[in-house]
């Protein structure tokens, strides 16, 4: 069975990320349904100039009002979700089980039915409101991983930094990525 993941965009800056998250998981052939927030959207075409209908490696998308949607519920079997950018408000609804839309509701139920949530936190300079979240939302088995780029693989150009974290992120939510960058070690010129 193919495997599928929710992708939810808020209104946080770094969608980016989102678009190459998307890219990268059509190009392993992992079905994505999307939801955003209206301040996602608003960031997305800030940011990239795209809207939701451009970004074709997005299977199905779903109203962030529809409590009908498949991701409403703990019995659509979702493989894992990831909030990318997640912005604070999100993190706050996420953390204390607001489910104020469906971003928040299907969180939630990653949540409880125990599958993989990311939440890629995005905001600096974090204030103690936003600490206090991130740890109940961890608490809650949640994996918070704010999009902080890796250097030590040599990136040359933004697509690089989006396409390492995204690949991150896709092994966070149990997806193999093949020639993902990993961390090899230091090669030492001197003999052992």
């Amino acid at each position: 069975m193919k495997k599928k993941i929710i992708l939810a965009i808020t209104g946080a800056s770094g969608s980016l990320y989102a678009v190459e998250f998307a890219a990268l998981m059509n190009e392993l052939n992992i079905e994505v349904h999307g939801i955003i927030s209206s301040a996602g959207e608003q960031v997305l075409k800030l940011e990239t100039g795209q809207s939701r209908t451009d970004l074709n490696s997005v299977n199905r998308w779903f109203d962030v009002n529809d409590f009908a949607a498949p991701a409403a519920s703990g019995s659509s079997l979702y493989d894992g979700m990831v909030v990318l950018p997640c912005s604070m408000g999100t993190l706050g609804g996420i953390a204390n089980g607001l489910s104020r839309n469906l971003i928040h509701r299907a969180a939630d139920v990653a949540l409880k039915e125990r599958r993989p949530l990311v939440l890629a936190a995005r905001e600096t300079p974090l204030n103690r409101v936003h600490l206090q979240n991130m740890l109940a939302a961890h608490e809650a088995g949640a994996i918070i991983c704010p999009p902080m780029p890796a250097f030590y693989h040599k990136p040359e150009s933004i697509s690089d930094l989006t396409r390492d974290f995204s690949s991150r992120v896709a092994q966070l939510l149990g997806c193999s990525v093949p020639g993902m960058s990993r961390w090899q070690g230091l090669q030492s010129s001197e003999e052992d």
